[in-house]
């Protein structure tokens, strides 16, 4: 049976993350792999609803790391676990990488909680052995005023893509975090290139692992 894949796609709002997904998606379905798409906070209707009030209701950085854990409890157990067993290759729109990056370093929380936390929920015994971590996580590294002069004049922004520029750079600090502790686990992008530059980047980088003719 093939072997599922989860990957994980990371960084600051901005960054163009989200336009690559679905390219990636295309590439794996062309290789022969079943792909299944989702998005954090989010994923199952559950999270979804948590979704709507993480990104829009004013709470405390602690009630906001509890949504945030609470919808991925419910999107690892929902569909991210039972895609993997089936072999498929899971993408997925932010992961824990982001909490820590947003409530961590963003809101300032305690990052031993959200390391507690993260033991705790992504640790399925029932569906698989020890913490569930994504098998890759492609982070879109790009300057936050960079960021904050491509969403000037988007849709309306949630409150997080609303917040300063400072805040954007602590987050940044986080991503950055995140990545000198697990270096294995990344693959850092220069999103601040052309999107044909950073796509050829994101293709490489599954070419490096043998994930991708």
């Amino acid at each position: 049976m093939t072997t599922g894949l989860f990957i994980t796609f990371e960084g600051i709002d901005g960054a163009g993350k989200s336009s690559h997904i679905d390219g990636l998606a295309q590439a794996f379905r062309e290789a022969g792999r079943t792909v299944t798409l989702s998005r954090e906070p989010g994923g199952t209707p559950l999270a979804e609803r948590l979704r709507t009030l993480a990104l829009n209701e004013p709470m405390d950085a602690l009630t906001e790391a509890l949504l945030m854990f609470a919808a991925r409890r419910d999107h690892l157990l929902q569909v991210i676990e039972p895609a993997l067993a089936r072999g498929d290759v899971v993408l997925c729109d932010r992961f824990t990488d982001a909490t820590f990056a947003y409530q961590g370093h963003g809101r300032g929380f305690d990052l031993d909680v959200l390391a507690q936390l993260e033991r705790w929920v992504q640790t399925v015994p029932t569906l698989a052995p020890g913490l569930r971590q994504p098998d890759l996580t492609v982070w879109f590294d790009l300057a936050p005023e960079i960021a904050a002069q491509r969403l000037a004049g988007a849709r309306v922004p949630d409150k997080f893509e609303a917040q300063p520029v400072e805040f954007f750079r602590r987050v940044a600090a986080g991503y950055a975090a995140r990545f000198e502790a697990d270096r294995g686990r990344f693959a850092r992008i220069e999103a601040g290139q052309t999107r044909e530059a950073v796509w050829s980047d994101v293709l490489q980088a599954l070419r490096a692992r043998d994930w991708l003719a």
